[in-house]
């Protein structure tokens, strides 16, 4: 932090210097200039002249007595560029310090095998690829009592509303051909009591509906199409089933 700076010997001397020329303004009105004695009188514009004078002068010996302020961030980071950076945005220069090398992702996981010791993130991947497919096929069948199981009560009864609609409306959709491409954990936490897993999907399927009485499509193609998708699963703290909460198209 910078020190305060004395104002010194030429601090001293330009006081000195200052009050001695105001001095001889004072005296030079008061006492009448050239003419001498009290004759020349001492008017408004002379009270005025003296007052700004010495306002200046103070202003001017003020000003060289003052200590220089220190800045958070002097060398050089900005507010928002400090924030980033994890330094404090207060006076202090204290730093937030983040283990090195450990994501977002890791972090959820540690927190999850706190609990849980067994979590395998690669084996939780495979079971939520059996799932993505299972999950289908019964949408397919437009019933999900096989994966009731596996899925939260209320994405259970999302799905198979769903599925009833197409029921009631004679329809079918009819997923085939699938092939993940990619299937990899995204997110991992732990919030009010229960344990969250987020796995990224990019797949490759048909997907479309018919008309069951007349076997003709009514949307979608026989296609095949590219999908990405994020499927979240959740399930009380501890070696616990998971289960299926939500889907959510990237």
């Amino acid at each position: 932090m910078a020190q305060p700076q004395r104002p010194g010997m030429f601090g001293g001397l330009m006081g000195g210097i200052a009050g001695f020329a105001l001095g001889g303004l004072l005296g030079s009105m008061l006492f009448g200039g050239e003419g001498g004695g009290m004759g020349g009188g001492f008017g408004l514009l002379e009270l005025l002249l003296v007052g700004g004078a010495a306002f200046f002068l103070f202003r001017m010996l003020r000003g060289r007595s003052q200590p220089q302020p220190a800045y958070a961030g002097a060398e050089g980071r900005s507010a928002s560029s400090a924030e980033g950076q994890g330094w404090s945005s207060g006076g202090s220069a204290a730093t937030m310090e983040v283990p090195a090398g450990v994501s977002e992702i890791d972090r959820g996981v540690q927190h999850i095998r706190g609990m849980d010791a067994s979590f395998d993130p690669d084996g939780f991947v495979e079971f939520a690829r059996a799932a993505f497919a299972d999950v289908q096929e019964g949408i397919a069948r437009r019933d999900l009592t096989a994966v009731q199981d596996r899925l939260t009560p209320q994405e259970y009864a999302r799905l198979q509303a769903q599925c009833d609609q197409l029921r009631s409306t004679r329809r079918t959709n009819r997923i085939e051909r699938i092939r993940i491409g990619q299937a990899q954990v995204t997110e991992a936490w732990q919030e009010s009591g229960q344990d969250w897993v987020t796995v990224y999907f990019a797949v490759s399927l048909v997907d479309y509906t018919v008309d069951d009485p007349t076997g003709s499509v009514v949307e979608g193609s026989p296609t095949p199409v590219d999908i990405e998708e994020y499927w979240t699963f959740t399930r009380p703290i501890g070696p616990k089933p998971w289960r299926l909460s939500a889907i959510q198209t990237a």
